[in-house]
Order: structure tokens, then sequence, then C-alpha cells
């Protein structure tokens, strides 16, 4: 359908920055084929112009002339692959093919949940499929993806061999990219063209009567991806992940990894993990779940509070609110307490999510209540942090801010520090009396830190603040390059808070002095926590990081499918956290 060229792109005289330039070419003089050639390429275009991969050319331009179309894409340094099992003497190694489908997974997986609707690429197959010279995946060509819905058919195409039988009946869902993906799979440990064998009969040449060095257990996966029936293959492209990665380290010794290339861990090898189990909500978890008597509790944005056995990580209830839960729960006796972005801060009973209480502000409740005999102390939107009677929810009295309290108090010698999206930083009496203010020239969502006579914060201005908590007089302040909604932690006389510059900082307490720093590939917007000499944070690149804290190397990371902007929390060797993948990961540290 198409010729593929590589050009130099001549904007930038200076520099040899080139481009992978897609010809269409419409031969023909029938209006219908050729009104259809161009839709099916501005469809492509329009498709590569919203994604926004690692695993997928950005699109620069496109553009026709003539009876010919063009796209600019990113050009590719590597080879797809077909060509690497042409130029392969033997069989590609087992590892290095589970490695592959591993971030073919992840690009699958992005697609298959793409907001706001799913993509199908449709044309899973070695030739589509780009190893760049870092051996990292591409996927290219998405001339014939399509937006999935639900019931309606499609156009019967695809290639021969790699795709499922539905597909020629128009049928193209998220299990017709598994089916290809274990095709592609096939083709890789066996050699075996599949376009050249009779149509979907997997089953009678497996993998292993090919090429013995496979495991079964890999055989087994090819196999299942592979069903006649869509319905018998795995239910999304997650479920075949894990079982790849289960494979790949699930049985073995911990499989060292390559090593990092973030400037602080350059000489640290990272040695993968695993969840001990994952749960899944119906949308994104913004913050950090709390744990309790072996049930772990998380809000989600699809405006339910859960309640999950932290031992199994099965579901014992969930409690319906009207708004995303963006507060972290706390629990007093027999009751939970968190707020909503419907405005209200709620009461539920522990044994079955019942409500005992909601308590109205004016505004959503971004901030996590905190428990001080007996009262509920928690910010809103509406200006106001307010304290309300844990047994009845009653307020109890209301304090005035500049802006909406977003950062969750803290509770110090009978004396509340919190701060608001106006930039004021407050100390106030239990009895809502306020004792002194600090103006930074930017919002305080960053939740405050005591240790010894000093009060520690972070602002959006970009700096870490240490004041004098008797009278608000700074003591220290440290520079950032970004500004800050992480609230920081401290341990063993250092500072360690996150910062939207990607950075996770150590600071010493005492002065503005950084120890050490750590560069992750997002933002840091959520608490580091510490176990056992480790530091463990989460950034919006979706992984996980556990770090030395003496000296800020990493230890491992762990990649979930989506930005973390909440906080772990660890209890008795487990570390729980969220994840805007819809998931929470229970992980044995």
């Amino acid at each position: 359908m198409a010729g593929v060229y590589c050009a130099r792109d001549l904007h930038f005289p200076n520099t040899v920055k080139l481009v992978a330039i897609k010809e269409m070419m419409m031969h023909t003089d029938d209006s219908l084929l050729r009104d259809s050639i161009i839709q099916n390429f501005e469809r492509e275009a329009n498709i590569l112009a919203s994604l926004s991969h690692p695993a997928i050319p950005h699109i620069a331009d496109y553009f026709t002339r003539g009876d010919r179309s063009y796209l600019i894409l990113e050009f590719i340094q590597g080879k797809d692959l077909e060509k690497i099992i042409n130029d392969t003497p033997g069989f590609i190694p087992e590892d290095q093919v589970i490695k592959w489908a591993l971030e073919i997974c992840d690009v699958l997986y992005y697609l298959h949940n793409y907001h706001p609707k799913p993509i199908v690429f449709r044309d899973m197959k070695p030739s589509n499929v780009m190893i760049d010279n870092n051996s990292h995946v591409f996927l290219i060509d998405f001339g014939i993806a399509k937006v999935f819905e639900t019931g309606v058919k499609g156009t019967m195409i695809g290639t021969e061999g790699f795709s499922p039988p539905e597909q020629y009946r128009g049928e193209a869902t998220p299990q017709a990219d598994i089916y290809s993906l274990g095709a592609t799979l096939h083709y890789l440990l066996t050699k075996v063209d599949p376009r050249e064998e009779p149509p979907f009969t997997f089953h009678e040449r497996k993998v292993r009567s090919v090429n013995q060095d496979i495991s079964e257990e890999f055989e087994n996966i090819i196999n299942r991806a592979v069903r006649y029936k869509p319905e018998e293959r795995y239910s999304n492209i997650l479920e075949m992940k894990t079982a790849l990665d289960r494979c790949l380290h699930g049985s073995r010794p911990a499989h060292r990894a390559e090593k990092s290339l973030d400037e602080t861990a350059s000489s640290n090898d990272v040695f993968s993990v695993r969840p001990v189990w994952i749960f899944e909500c119906e949308d994104e978890i913004r913050q950090a779940p709390y744990y309790y008597n072996d049930m772990v509790y998380v809000g989600a944005y699809d405006r339910n509070l859960y309640a999950i056995n932290a031992n199994t990580g099965k579901m014992e209830w969930k409690a319906p609110t009207e708004g995303g839960i963006a507060s972290k729960p706390a629990v007093l006796e027999n009751a939970i307490y968190f707020g909503s972005e419907d405005k209200k801060l709620y009461s539920l009973y522990l044994k079955d999510g019942s409500l005992k209480w909601a308590y109205s502000t004016d505004d959503a409740i971004r901030s996590s209540p905190r428990i001080y005999n007996k009262v509920i102390y928690i910010g809103s939107d509406d200006g106001r942090l307010h304290a309300v009677s844990a047994e009845s929810g009653h307020a109890l009295w209301k304090i005035e801010a500049a802006g909406p309290v977003r950062s969750s108090v803290l509770v110090d010698d009978d004396l509340l520090y919190f701060g608001c999206e106006e930039g004021d930083f407050y100390c106030a009496s239990l009895s809502g009396e306020i004792k002194w203010r600090n103006k930074t020239k930017r919002a305080v969502t960053s939740s405050p830190a005591v240790y010894q006579e000093e009060v520690i914060f972070a602002s959006l201005e970009g700096h870490l603040f240490a004041l004098d908590k008797n009278s608000g007089w700074i003591i220290w302040r440290y520079r950032m390059q970004k500004g800050s909604i992480s609230s920081p932690l401290v341990f063993k006389d250092y500072v360690y808070v996150g910062s939207a510059d990607g950075y996770l900082y150590c600071v010493d307490v005492f002065r503005p002095v950084e120890k050490w720093k750590f560069k992750t590939g997002g933002q840091i917007a959520g608490s580091p926590a510490v176990y056992e000499e480790n530091i463990y944070c989460g950034s919006t690149d979706g992984y996980l990081y556990c770090l030395d804290a003496t000296n800020g190397r990493m230890v491992w990371k762990y990649k979930t499918e989506g930005p973390i902007t909440g906080s772990p929390v660890l209890f008795s060797h487990m570390l729980y956290i969220g994840s805007m993948d819809h998931r929470l990961y229970a992980i044995k540290v």
C-alpha cells in the first residue's frame, strides 16, 4: 500500500535530523476507492497525532500532493522483527523474545485503554515491530488500526496467518491483537511463517515440536493467545503480560536487568520485583492507601472507597460516594474517615462500609483527614480548615484560610500546621486560633513534617522550607529546580522530598545542604516512605523506586502501567501503592 523512505529534515541545516516518509500511492481511476484510500490515510495520521507513547513513533506532518499522500514520522534506527528473524542464524533466545513481548504488551495496553475510546491495532506481525539499536520495541504502521466500538463490525482486513479468524468477519476486538501477538511470538521462536501454512492451525504445530529450547510455560502462553475462540484467550493484554513476566522471572533466580542510566544509579544493578497481588479499581488511584488491622483501604476516582484484604488482595467491601476520592483515609476505633470531591467528609463503619455520618463543606475535599483526641481536622477547597467531632460528625470550628486547603494538617504539641493554595502557611491552636502565618510566593499543597523545633514543607515556588515551629520565622530554605507538592519525610537527620523536576532530594535537616538527589523520568507528587534504610517513592513515569537512603543509589524499580501520584504505605515487609492505571499493588520488600 505504501513505500517508506529515509529523509533528512532541511529545517535543521546544521544538524543531520533524519525522518521517515511514508508515501501512499493511489493508482486508481475508481473515485470511491480513491476516497477510501485517502480516508484510511487520514485516519492513520489522526490516530498517530493523538497518541503519546515511547514505543509509538511520533508524527511530524502529513499532506497530499496529486495522487500521493505522505506521512512524516520519527525515524527509528534499527530493524523490524521480520528482518531479525531472517538475519539470525538458529533460533532467537527465549528470554530475548519475552522481553520484546513484554514491551509489546505495554504499548498494546496503552492502545486498548486509550481514552476516550480503545484502539485495536489489527495488524500485529513481525514486519510492523521495529527493534531499535538499544533493543527496544517500536510499533509501526497504523494503517488499519481502528477505534474500537462494542458491537460494531468493521472492514474484513488483516494479514493472513497473523490475524485471527473473527477479524475476517469484520470483528476486531482487543483479543484480536492478543491472537496476533501470539502468532508473532510463534514465528519468532520457530521461524515457521504462518502465511505459508494452512490458516489457524497453531494447535497442530506446537512451538516445542520445532524448538525444544523453549520452556513449556512459554509455549502454553502462546497456545492460549492463539486459541480460535476469543473468549478462550487472555481476557486482556495485562493478563497476558503478567503471565509473560511470571515466565521470565517467576520460578527462576532474580533477573539481573540492564544497568540504570540514571545519573545517581549508573553503577548500581537493578533487580526485578513482582507484586504479591494486584487489585484493580474502575478508575485512577491518585492518593495513598491506608493500612489497618490486616486490611488496606484506598479511594479511587471511580467514586468508591475499597476495603481490601491485605494478605489476599480480595475486596471485602466498597462504599460509593458522589465524587472522586483524592483523600487518604484515616481510622479511629470502629470507623474510617476520608474526604471526597463531592464536598463531603465521610465516616464509615469498618465492618461493612456502611455510613456512620457525612459532613458537608462548600467545595471539594482533596485534603486527607488527621485525627487527634477524637477530632477530625481536614481542609477543603472552600478555603477552610474544618474541625469535626469524630463521634457525631458535627462541626466544632472552622479556620478561614486565604485559599483552598489541600495540604493535610500536621498535629504536634497541641498545635496544627497546614498550608493553602494562596501560599500561606499556618500554625493554629486546637481551638482554631491562628498563632502565626508565613507567606510564600506560590501554593503550599505539601503537607508538613516536624523535626525537633522545625516545621518543614515544600512550595510550588520551588523551595523546601524549614520554619521555627513556635514563631514561623524561616530557619533555612533549599532551592529545587521546580515547584513541589510532595510532602517531606524526615529520617535520621535528613529530609527526603520530591519535586516536579523529577528529582527526589535528600537534604540535611538542619541546613540547606544537599546530600544527594535521584532523577526519575517524571514528576514526584507523593511523599516518600522509609523502611529498613531504604527510601520508596513513586513517579509520574509510572515507576516505583527503591533507593538506598544513605547514598540515593537505586536498589530496584517496578513499572506500573500509569503515573504514580500517591505515596507508598509500608507495613511488616509489605508495600502498598496505587497507580493511575487503576491498580493497587502489594509488593514484598
